[in-house]
Parts: structure tokens; sequence; C-alpha cells
């Protein structure tokens, strides 16, 4: 008999391995998909609420559509505490597999892609419709979210296949592009603290200009090459310096009691840090053609 027929775990290019469904990690992914795809139920029921009332615009929102905004943002952050946990028991117990990762990437569109897309589309970009050009754009930067966040997961796939041989700077632990959960989550935040201004009474419309510029680029770093910290090496025998260590310490307690801005804060201190190690590095190693 061909040794073919025999399953191989240790073999990534045996298929019975590569299409392996271990419960635990999996579990989590469906409870990823679960969320998001709740999150989206949530946003089309506060555009309803919004359309009802007779208003499309963050100045008269009514208290329904700001519940079920905020639902869907609790529901898009639990899918991220989702996908940590599948990648992490799933390398913990050695039970990673290409099912796994494929079935990971289908659940990440929805929570991670068009949950999000839905936020910007009936909300983010709400605030800026005295601006007639935003009111076009609003679709537009929809999709491109959509668009970047889908490419983003592709490419990872391919970059992080068993199969392909790799370089030595290619196997790199950082993430190449801005993480498709931390781009939800900056968009998520940031709902977050458009609900908590529009509850205090505060006017949006003094910087809603900021906002369309801020999501594409975000939808930008998603397909970039900016290397970004993966965080996937971190576990209970990490060590860290004292300073480091107090500054978590201090990032969680603001979480907990400004949890709205806070976390807003985080997520873009998250996207500028890499850009800016970027262009450091740019600085420091200029390429090769601009050193002639």
């Amino acid at each position: 008999m061909s040794s073919r027929n025999h399953s191989d775990p240790e073999n990534p290019y045996d298929v019975a391995q590569a299409s392996r469904i271990y419960f635990l990690p999996n579990l989590m992914t469906a409870g990823n998909l679960c969320c998001g795809f709740v999150a989206v139920i949530f946003c089309i029921k506060a555009s309803y609420e919004m359309r009802l009332a007779g208003t499309a615009n963050a100045t008269a929102m009514p208290l329904a559509a700001i519940s079920y905004f905020k639902w869907a943002v609790a529901l898009i952050l639990g899918a991220a505490a989702f996908d940590t946990l599948d990648g992490r028991l799933a390398r913990m117990g050695g039970r990673e597999s290409l099912f796994g990762a494929e079935f990971d990437s289908l659940a990440d569109v929805i929570s991670f892609g068009i949950a999000p897309a839905l936020l910007v589309f009936f909300l983010i970009l709400s605030p800026t419709q005295e601006y007639p050009i935003f009111q076009q754009l609003s679709g537009f930067l929809s999709f491109l979210y959509l668009l970047c966040a889908a490419i983003r997961l592709a490419r990872f796939n391919v970059i992080t296949n068993p199969l392909l041989h790799r370089d030595a700077k290619d196997s790199h632990k950082d993430f190449v592009g801005l993480p498709v959960p931390a781009a939800a989550g900056t968009v998520a935040s940031l709902v977050l603290a458009m609900l908590q201004l529009e509850e205090s009474g505060f006017s949006l419309h003094r910087w809603a200009l900021v906002l369309p510029p801020l999501l594409a680029l975000i939808a930008v770093l998603m397909v970039s090459t900016v290397r970004y910290p993966s965080g996937k090496q971190v576990d209970l025998q990490t060590k860290m310096r004292l300073r480091l260590f107090v500054l978590i310490i201090g990032i969680g307690g603001a979480l907990l009691v400004y949890k709205e801005y806070a976390l807003l804060l985080v997520t873009l201190g998250y996207i500028f840090y890499g850009l800016i190690r970027h262009w450091r590095r740019k600085l420091v190693h200029p390429p090769v053609a601009n050193r002639l």
C-alpha cells in the first residue's frame, strides 16, 4: 500500500493533517464568527431605529440606536478576544492546521471586515453630512475598508502557509501590515468615543473632517508593508522591564476607568507606533537604491 494513504501528523503536506478540525481552537473561531454575525445584525437594527426616528445624523440619535451600536462595538471587541484565544490554544496544544487558518480568516472577514464597515457606513461618517463630498465617499470608504481587510487576510494566509519556503527576514515575528483585529478595534473604539460624546451633548461636526482621512489611513495600512508587533511570543514565561510592566498596568487601569476614550488612544497609539517605527527604520537603514 502506498504511504500516501497514511496520515502523518508532522507533515503539513498531508491532506488529512491539513484538514483536521481541532475542537477548542475552532470553537473559539466559531465564537468569533457568532460575535461578528450578531454585530452585523445590531448595526442594521441601529440604522433602522435611526430611520424610524426620522433622522440619520448623530445630533438627534435615538437611545435605541445608541444601545444597538454599543452592543455592536462590544461584540466586535468580543470577537477580537475569541480571535486571540483560538490562535493561542492552537499553538499551546500543537493543534494548528490549514483548516483552522482558513476558518479563522473567513470568520475574521465577518467580524473585522463587514461589521466595522457597517459601523463606518451607518455611523462614523454620519456627522459629515453637512459636507456633501463626504456623503458621496461614505459608501466608497466603507467598501475600501472591507476590501483592504479581505486582502490583508488573504495575504496573511499566503505568507504564513507552511508549504512555502521563507527566508529568515520573511519569518519575522511582527505582522506585515496593520492586523485586521487592530483595525476593527480602532473603528469600534472610535464609535464608542463618538457615542459617549453624543450622550454628553457635544457636537461631532467640528472634528468630522478628520474621520475620512483616518479611515482611509487604516485601510491602506492593512495592505501596507509596515510592520506591527504581534505579541505571539508573550506567554507566562515572558520577562519584561519594570517600566514596561508599570506602563501596562497603567494602561489597563485607564481602560477600566476611561474605557470610551482610553481604548481609542491605545488603538491609535498602536497604529502610529508602527508608522513611526517604520519611518525611523527607513531613515536609519535606507534602501540600497537611495544610498547610491
